[in-house]
């Protein structure tokens, strides 16, 4: 520790801190502006000047190292007027626009003349400043009213990695300048800009910062549920914010964060209930779901009836979902779009770890020496992982892994890259295993100590052929090998998993060949970590609500706990029930004839052509949204939910943190929220007063089940809860034994979701489709060539399930042989394309 005084007060910091980080110690507050904790420090604005004992000129605070023993004056004439003069200079050529830029009322500039007293301009200065630079999508650029503090352009640079900003010209023509090709728009330059140089077009003029009221809350469009602000006036969303302080996102946010709630205040909204398209009452519409409930339990059963819950419910939604299917319609034919991917890799992690979701906390992977990212595009699914990536292996020392099929935004920052082949992921998985053996990098103790079944996995790796791995996989011996030494030497290893492994069709065979590596690899040590995403904001959510027929809340086998949740809800439950194939056949067979679909869009499941087709079948359709659709049209009753901003609840993130939020607007038009809905519903067919309550959902949920047993609720005005870190017990874990292989022949087509979009949801926003306003199928140079399109060339695939037509965008970041299509955009109708259960295909392309 370094001892010092600053302005009469001792404080002890470590060594290498900065006089200012010293200062902040001890509350002794120094003015900045080029300053942000979080990136570091440019020493450009010069308004954090001291003066230090026995040197002869004022020293900036930001980036003076401390040195034992120094005596530091923050306050005198002397800083006071050193200070204003640099201020009068920063302010040379600023435009007096204060009443109409939109940091008005929270601009740092501002703000620091107030404190400082500049209240003239004793300089001047040709003005040489750029034009107004207006032609970047959602961000306005106003050179002259930039100090050049470069915020905007290290958080760009070293925390999203994106390299889209940077400092155009010398001298006083500097200013800042972008590379639109590189460019994210998650809004951080916004947000960090101390003055109105980056604007956000969205917002621009809408409102003024203090007339605007905070709501804290929680973005759900990806399972990282960064911690926000909705800022709102007279029941209307006008923007999202976040604040670095007292966030597990440190304030940064993504496109879907930061520009995404357009679609919360759009026209388009579902605003009143409807009864064979037509407006009707509340009371009418649910009378009419009511009747059609009961004449079809009279008729055939219970078990004629289905129902789909989802990711974009909260927890009390999905808990409140399933009991009114199980106890008030008696049915157990329950499930959501999670059985398509998430829930395989919790049934990998069940079977080989007893556990159900990721192993640490998020920021866990921060401080991670090695990250293995396994088929996922971290960048896509959960935004803030892809941070933390960035925190471990460019802010911090440790190293990174891809193994992927394509290139990812992640891919740039790789020491080691395994681009394999379709389908070979069970065997990377294996060969990298087999080579952690070899190469003597693994804890024999330890895995002694954990592994159940130690014999199988020596035999099983034992047995796996190198030559074979290599000639499957289509990597050099190598580069595995490379993977392995950096996964096998590092102290601290994260395994990210995704989608391209969860949603295929042996997605659960292939997540156990990653968990039986996170075993091998030492993952699980306390500070490792394995993490499985899935890009839908509460899916961790819905599968601990026991949406699905094998499990009731908590995870309790359903047929084992059917007794419990009888005494406890008072009713007779189901026998049996069916899952998302076996509805669907259901409805194919005419055993189904009622079918909820509750913010779920079949347009977006797997072989998308075969439900919608099934959809007519259905005798009841019961459609509860917030937009129109190609499946409300076909709805016998359609109800109109709410946005995550129009409620109050809570999510589950990706590293099972329950995050509280509460209502920031009342539901639009006649819509409600959903929770009421089922609330209403249940009250009717049982012909009872019920009386649910947030709070008193989450209350029989914990008596129940141990889901939350073991959470610690932190002490902040969000009201989080996080839950234990998995610790392996003795002999707690199980090597899986795998034998499938996953063929794959021809050109394939992948699928899976863009970096600009997030589900349907973010399809009804402006902003994210302004950047990316349709699916484009992209293709590598060379299979480009072969089919003979260019940029912006329409081109038709075909598979064996169906075909669609769209536009091509070539990319180098595919291999030949491979395509790739977001599924985010119903109207390109890349799903339909696929097998059930499945995210890839053997396509033929010809140019339309």
């Amino acid at each position: 520790m370094v001892n010092l005084t600053i302005d009469g007060k001792s404080v002890s910091v470590p060594k290498g801190a900065t006089i200012l980080e010293a200062a902040r110690q001890v509350d002794i507050h120094i003015p900045t502006l080029c300053w942000l904790e979080k990136v570091s420090t440019t020493g450009a604005c010069r308004i954090c000047a001291v003066e230090i004992e026995g040197v002869d000129r004022p020293m900036t605070a930001c980036n003076t190292p401390v040195k034992e023993g120094i005596v530091v004056t923050t306050q005198s004439e002397k800083l006071t007027r050193i200070r204003k003069q640099i201020m009068e200079l920063i302010l040379v050529n600023h435009p007096l626009d204060c009443p109409v830029c939109d940091a008005g009322g929270e601009c740092e500039l501002q703000n620091t003349c107030y404190d400082l007293d500049v209240t003239r301009q004793e300089f001047k200065a040709e003005d040489v400043n750029a034009a107004t630079i207006d032609h970047w999508p959602l961000i306005q650029q106003v050179p002259s009213r930039c100090i050049l503090c470069e915020k905007c352009v290290k958080v760009c640079h070293e925390l999203i990695g994106a390299d889209a900003l940077f400092v155009n010209d010398k001298g006083d023509r500097a200013f800042i300048d972008k590379n639109v090709e590189n460019c994210l728009y998650c809004g951080n330059c916004v947000s960090v800009c101390p003055t109105g140089t980056m604007i956000s077009k969205p917002f621009k003029f809408k409102a003024r910062p203090w007339a605007l009221r905070k709501v804290p809350s929680v973005c759900g469009y990806c399972p990282s549920q960064c911690q926000i602000d909705i800022n709102v006036q007279n029941n209307e969303v006008y923007r999202v914010t976040s604040n670095d302080a007292g966030t597990t996102n440190n304030g940064n946010l993504c496109i879907g964060g930061f520009f995404g709630y357009g679609y919360i205040n759009s026209k388009e909204r579902l605003q009143e209930p409807k009864v064979e398209n037509i407006s009707t009452s509340w009371d009418k519409a649910l009378e009419r779901v009511v009747t059609e409930i009961e004449r079809i339990k009279a008729e055939s059963g219970p078990a004629a009836i289905a129902g789909f819950a989802s990711p974009r419910l909260t927890n009390e939604e999905n808990y409140l979902f399933q009991k009114l299917f199980r106890a008030a319609i008696g049915s157990n034919n329950i499930d959501t779009e999670a059985r398509f991917g998430a829930m395989r890799a919790l049934q990998a992690l069940d079977q080989g770890l007893g556990l159900r979701g990721a192993s640490n906390k998020l920021e866990t992977i921060g401080k991670a020496d090695a990250v293995l990212v396994f088929g996922a595009d971290p960048s896509a699914e959960a935004p803030a992982v892809d941070w933390q990536i960035q925190n471990a292996v460019r802010r911090g020392d440790g190293k990174l892994v891809m193994a992927n099929m394509r290139r990812t935004h992640l891919s740039q920052f790789a020491n080691c890259e395994l681009t394999y082949r379709p389908g070979s992921e069970v065997a990377l998985a294996k060969g990298l295993g087999r080579l952690l053996v070899n190469r003597n990098l693994i804890d024999e103790d330890d895995l002694n100590r954990s592994v159940a079944n130690l014999d199988e996995l020596k035999d099983d790796l034992a047995a796996v052929d190198l030559d074979q791995v290599v000639q499957a996989t289509g990597l050099s011996l190598s580069a595995l090998e490379q993977a392995a030494d950096i996964i096998g030497r590092a102290d601290n290893v994260v395994i990210v998993f995704g989608s391209d492994i969860t949603r295929s069709s042996q997605g659960t065979e292939k997540s156990a060949a990653i968990v039986n590596l996170a075993i091998m690899s030492g993952a699980l040590r306390p500070a490792g970590g394995l993490f499985p995403l899935d890009e839908k904001g509460n899916t961790q959510g819905v599968l601990d609500m026991g949406i699905c027929p094998e499990n009731l809340p908590g995870y309790l086998p359903y047929s084992a706990h059917k007794a419990k949740f009888e005494s406890a809800w008072k009713c007779t439950l189901p026998e049996g029930g069916l899952d998302a194939e076996g509805i669907l056949q259901g409805i194919e067979a005419g055993k189904i004839r009622f079918l909820y679909l509750a913010a779920t869009n079949p347009q977006a499941f797997p072989n998308s052509s075969r439900w919608m087709k099934a959809l007519e079948k259905v005798e009841v359709l019961v459609v509860q949204d917030i937009f129109p659709t190609d499946v409300t049209k076909m709805a016998t009753v359609v109800l109109p939910g709410s946005s995550y901003a129009e409620k109050t609840g809570s999510f589950t993130s990706l590293d099972q943190t329950v995050r509280s939020f509460n209502q920031a607007i009342r539901p639009v038009g006649q819509s409600r929220e959903d929770w009421t809905i089922f609330a209403e519903l249940y009250g009717r067919l049982t012909r009872s007063q019920v009386s649910f309550s947030r709070s008193g959902l989450l209350k029989e949920v914990s008596a129940l089940t141990s889901l939350y047993e073991d959470v610690c609720f932190l002490d902040d005005d969000r009201r989080t809860c996080l839950k234990q870190p998995y610790a392996v017990a003795d002999k707690g874990l199980t090597y899986q034994l795998i034998t499938v292989a996953d063929e794959s022949e021809g050109l394939q087509l992948l699928t899976g979701t863009s970096v600009g979009h997030f589900g349907t949801t973010s399809t009804w926003a402006p902003a994210p489709l302004e950047v990316e306003p349709e699916g484009l199928i992209q293709i590598s140079p060379a299979d480009s060539q072969q089919v003979g399109v260019n940029d912006g060339d329409k081109v038709k695939l075909t598979s064996s399930y169906g075909s669609t037509t769209g536009k091509v965008k070539i990319t180098s970041k595919l291999p030949e042989g491979l395509l790739f299509a977001p599924h985010n955009f119903t109207a390109l109708g890349i799903q339909q394309l696929v097998a059930d259960g499945n995210n890839r295909t053997s396509v033929q392309v010809v140019k339309a």
